[in-house]
């Protein structure tokens, strides 16, 4: 029979990826967006005639009930979060509300309608914050920097607790940054990479940045979203890190990311008070042994490559937005 899924999130970067991979592999995919006037399905505009598109709200458990009756999915991804840190400051009610309640919403729904349900909580890095050993794995304790980083450990712990009180298939994926040309531009990454277009083609002369220094474990999205299909097919639910076991500075992205637009980032990147956090997270790396051992899984794209692709695609893309303006 052919199984089917439920992708909260499924107009995010993960969500898009996810999408692709389960209609590769026969999925009947569902995904659930907000009733809103200013959606954005630009990340799955290719293959969004095959995907079913059902509305429903992290914050609002009849509408996950009644996604869940309608679906009835065997599978369900929760990607859907208020997810920029940086925001997580000046909106962190509405972090709580959606990237931690919002989970517990969700696991409610599902244990009332159907336990045999396979749920997947994206958990994130941000939880271990102030690193507490180095590198992190699946038993380092948890200190969040930031609003969105305690609402993911909120996340995280619930659907645990729903795991042992419920028995519910529930395994959470604690990925390190994941990145690719559809990250938003919100993100640093994607701010990096589309500048350094902009700054090729003439449209900017500089890129301002906070602190260069921290540094992070950055993997292609499209290598993560299969660890989680992955956790899904598991005789038993479980939580796992998936990283690349590597890290790499904000100022080494900068550089590679200029150089492969044939400049010299010195010239362009300028700090700015206005860009650092209250509280930075300093240094993560993590340690993905039980994944590649459990899953099998591990990461297929280089940072060097990630990162060049990142400013491939946004060339590819300012570009043409200069031809259509012409």
């Amino acid at each position: 029979m052919t199984k089917s899924a439920l992708i909260t999130g499924l107009t995010g970067q993960d969500g898009s990826y996810l999408a692709e991979l389960l209609l590769e592999k026969g999925y009947d995919v569902h995904g659930m967006v907000r009733r809103s006037s200013t959606i954005n399905f630009e990340r799955i505009a290719h293959i969004q005639d095959d995907v079913q598109i059902v509305q429903g709200d992290l914050l609002d458990e009849a509408s996950l009930a009644d996604v869940i009756r309608t679906v009835r999915p065997d599978e369900v991804y929760n990607l859907a979060a208020q997810s920029f840190v940086q925001t997580s400051w000046q909106q962190a009610v509405l972090t709580g509300e959606t990237t931690a309640l919002g989970v517990t919403r969700l696991l409610n729904a599902i244990k009332d309608v159907d336990r045999d349900i396979r749920v997947y909580q994206a958990s994130s890095s941000e939880m271990f914050g102030k690193v507490q050993a180095v590198p992190q794995d699946e038993d380092t304790p948890f200190y969040p920097r930031s609003p969105y980083g305690v609402a993911k450990v909120y996340g995280h712990w619930i659907t645990v607790n729903y795991r042992e009180s419920y028995d519910l298939h529930a395994s959470s994926g604690i990925l390190f940054n994941h990145e690719s040309p559809r990250r938003g531009l919100e993100f640093v990454t994607r701010k990096i990479t589309n500048h350094v277009a902009r700054i090729k083609l003439g449209l900017a002369n500089e890129l301002r940045l906070g602190d260069l220094h921290p540094q992070r474990d950055w993997g292609f999205a499209g290598d993560y979203v299969e660890a989680m299909w992955l956790m899904l097919q598991q005789d038993q639910p479980d939580d796992y890190v998936i990283s690349t076991e590597e890290t790499h500075s904000v100022e080494e992205f900068c550089e590679i990311a200029f150089t492969r637009a044939d400049l010299n980032w010195q010239d362009y990147v300028v700090q700015d008070e206005k860009f650092m956090r209250p509280a930075e997270v300093d240094l993560l790396i993590g340690s993905a042994a039980k994944a590649k051992k459990a899953l099998k899984w591990a990461p297929t794209t280089g940072f060097r490559e990630l990162v060049e692709m990142m400013v491939d695609a946004d060339l590819d893309l300012v570009a043409r937005q200069q031809r259509a303006l012409a």
